[in-house]
């Protein structure tokens, strides 16, 4: 059974970080991509980051470029997104997502996914 559980959300002002963690386990972690993915109220699903199995490919959404930096650590099944220079517009529940092999940009192309941390950023 693949569990995906993602932790280090919580409330951050303006300007400052949080380092998310994706933890993934019943799979073998080393052939998946990994993205991460968030979804603000009255707001669909956006992809945020997205980092290919082997590492050697990274993408990022123009609204969070040079803020934003995804890394992975096959050996401990875990997968992070650096944040900073946080803004009130990044207010969101961010989700972890594994699908095999490559990144994509859509989510209905990710096979297994957490339930979501909490990032909030006040002004």
């Amino acid at each position: 059974q693949v569990q995906v559980v993602e932790s280090g959300g919580g409330l951050v002002q303006a300007g400052g970080s949080l380092r998310l963690s994706c933890t993934a386990s019943g799979l073998t972690f080393a052939r998946y991509a990994m993205a991460w993915f968030r979804q603000a109220p009255g707001k669909e699903r956006e992809g945020v980051s997205c980092i290919s199995w082997t590492g050697g490919s990274t993408y990022y959404a123009d609204s969070i470029k040079g803020r934003f930096t995804i890394s992975r650590d096959n050996a401990k099944n875990t997968l992070y997104l650096q944040m900073n220079s946080l803004k009130p517009e990044d207010t969101a529940m961010y989700y972890c997502a594994a699908r095999p092999l490559i990144c994509s940009g859509s989510s209905r192309v990710f096979d297994h996914w957490g339930q979501g941390t909490q990032v909030t950023v006040s002004s």
